[in-house]
Formats: structure tokens, sequence, C-alpha cells
């Protein structure tokens, strides 16, 4: 199994792609540590049932003091840390609007997660994964930061972000081996994505699909593939690099 023996924390990994990850890595060999501000029991459970190792915990990603409990408890559970897969954010529950009516609260709330939740938890967790000989950091953004999301300026922009805290990390953390990559997802089918897009959601998706290159919209199973190899020895010389997992919608 590819990830055999190592210890992978997944943010947000209560529902939705967060839990996918969760799974998916545990049956690689992984041990999971399943990291929300939601409920983390049924993923817990789900890989647990399959036979996988892993536990849940509360985690506030823009409570700096949450971030490092999360790390420290993961640590004196198994042990070590060897990958971050930084998926928590706020996506299904903000409202699109016009960027001029985007309310400077939620603009407020979606750079704390987003962004500074994603600094806090590598803070957190990079030096287990120093301490372990080094890693990988996932950096989930998105392909409204490649291609562009009308009426979801604060989200589009907060993503965007996150690939360029991805290149900055990579070239400075490299020199301690740990890699730094992003992802990039298109619309994927998940409880978010219904939650964002209401009573849009079925025109939205259509729309979305023969834009791509490959005209179908993504499951939750289309992302885990390249979960696992950003997290596995497979990818150890590929470092701030933007992954488009996007059905060839745009092209780097």
């Amino acid at each position: 199994m590819q990830l055999s023996n190592k210890v992978i924390v997944v943010t947000g990994g209560g529902r939705g792609l967060g839990r996918a990850y969760c799974e998916a890595i545990a049956k690689q060999g992984a041990s999971v540590v399943a990291a929300d501000i939601r409920d983390t029991n049924a993923t817990v459970d789900a890989v647990t049932s399959a036979g996988g190792q892993a536990i849940g915990l509360d985690l506030d990603v823009t409570d700096m003091e949450s971030c490092q409990a999360m790390a420290d408890a993961a640590v004196a559970t198994f042990g070590r840390i060897d990958c971050l897969v930084n998926n928590a954010a706020l996506y299904g529950d903000i409202d699109g609007g016009r960027f001029n009516q985007i309310p400077e609260t939620q603009w407020d709330r979606v750079m704390n997660v987003n962004i500074k939740g994603i600094w806090q938890c590598c803070k957190a967790c990079v030096p287990a994964i120093q301490h372990a000989g080094g890693g990988s950091v996932i950096n989930i953004s998105s392909l409204a930061a490649t291609y562009g999301m009308p009426y979801a300026l604060d989200y589009a922009m907060s993503k965007a972000a996150v690939i360029g805290m991805t290149r900055s990390l990579a070239r400075e953390l490299g020199r301690n081996w740990i890699r730094v990559n992003a992802v990039a997802p298109s619309a994927v089918l998940t409880e978010g994505t219904s939650e964002y897009m209401g009573e849009k959601r079925d025109k939205a998706l259509e729309v979305i699909a023969k834009n791509q290159s490959l005209q179908a919209n993504l499951e939750t199973d289309d992302l885990v593939g390249t979960i696992i190899f950003l997290a596995s020895d497979a990818s150890k010389f590929i470092t701030g690099q933007t992954i488009m997992v996007d059905g060839g919608t745009t092209f780097l």
C-alpha cells in the first residue's frame, strides 16, 4: 500500500471531500486524523469499520490554540505526522453576490478560514512533519482561483491566495524535505456544492461540465487519487505545483 506507516492529518474531515480523503488514504495504509469543527464520528466509523486506523479531533482552524492542540493530539496518538491535507474551507455556507455587495463580515470570515486557517495548521503541523524527516503538505485550492468565479470574489480570492502560499512555502520548506503542493478541483458533487448553488445547482453543474474537455461533473472519488499520489513517496520530487483536477477546463 502506498501510504503504509504514514500518519496523515485531514482538516475538514467530517464530510464531503474531507471524508472521502480520509477513507481513501486509510485504505492505502495510513493512520488518519480527521479534524473538523463539525462532528467527525461518521468519518472515523467508516475508516475503522473498513479495518483502518483513525481518530477524530475538534478543530477550529481560525484558533491557533485549537490548531496546536490538534497537532499535539495527533502526535500523542500516532507518534508522528507525515502529511497535512489542508481541506477545511468556507464554501457551502457562504452567500454568493456581486463583488460590491459581499458583506464585510463574510469577506473577513472567508479570509480567516480559507487563508489564515491553512497558515495556522501549517504552523502547528510542519514542526512534526520536519521531525519525522520530511513529508508533504497538500493545500486544497479551486478552479475558482485560476479560471475566475463571478459572484464569489471572496471565495476566488481566498483560493488564489492558497496557490501563492503553496509556492512560497514550497521554496521555504524544501530544505527540510517537506513538499508543498496545491490541488485545484472543479465543482465536485458534495454537500457543500449543493448548499452553495442551491436551486441553481443542476443548471450550474451542466454548464460547468460543458466547459470541460472531459464533460462530466467530478465525484469525490475523482479527487482521491491525486491526494494519495501527493501524500506518497511517488511524488517525492514534486513541490510548489498546482494540480488542476477539473476535467480539462484550464491548462497551466
